[in-house]
């Protein structure tokens, strides 16, 4: 791995994310499935600052839908955010054809991944993701299922499969890189309302 480099001769890890070279997908966070899914209000409220965020910096937002004949549409407000989105049947996101196809034109190979259920779709998914030569990301609050144990075990099989795990709040900085200019602004913005709730 080598580190990339910015003018002012700033050498930044590739280890961390990156404005250019990361997307974020959003799996299966249903009506019919959210509210059965621990801590999910919390949830769907990190992947809204996500998607804030990610939008703010014209990142790729992608998502999955589940069975939405069974499970529904996306909840709100992230349904209002996003185009339509493919359905699966597969568990794994991966098995939506063309979902990923125009990631290599951008660049992008780190993916954060968020949504449910955990140990189903997002576990799935990171796996195939890393077999395909992705850096796969967890954000580890914006993701859940029906019960902790599950969540738990799937984050620790993750992480051992090579997934980095990290948080909403970390993400978001990452993804700014540095204080200052209107970007940092509005992301403190999201961060203070976030802990004034």
């Amino acid at each position: 791995m080598n580190a990339s480099t910015d003018s002012s001769g700033y050498f930044r890890s590739p280890l961390l994310m990156s404005q250019s070279d990361t997307a974020l997908l959003m799996i299966d966070l249903q009506q019919r499935l959210v509210p059965v899914i621990e801590d999910s209000e919390t949830i769907v409220e990190n992947v809204e600052r996500l998607f804030l965020t990610a939008q703010m910096f014209d990142m790729p937002i992608l998502g999955t839908e589940q069975y939405p004949k069974g499970l529904g549409p996306t909840v709100e407000p992230l349904k209002s955010m996003l185009p339509p989105l493919p359905e699966k049947l597969t568990f794994s996101a991966c098995g939506v054809e063309g979902l990923l196809k125009e990631l290599p034109k951008r660049a992008i190979h780190k993916l954060l991944l968020v949504g449910v259920e955990t140990h189903v779709c997002v576990q799935q998914t990171a796996l195939d993701l890393i077999a395909a030569g992705f850096d796969v990301y967890i954000a580890v609050d914006a993701v859940g299922s029906r019960f902790a144990l599950e969540k738990e075990v799937a984050l620790r099989r993750m992480e051992n499969a090579g997934a980095v795990l990290t948080t909403t709040e970390a993400a978001m900085f990452e993804w700014c890189q540095a204080a200052g200019g209107e970007h940092f602004k509005e992301l403190t913005r999201l961060v203070r309302k976030k802990h004034a709730d």
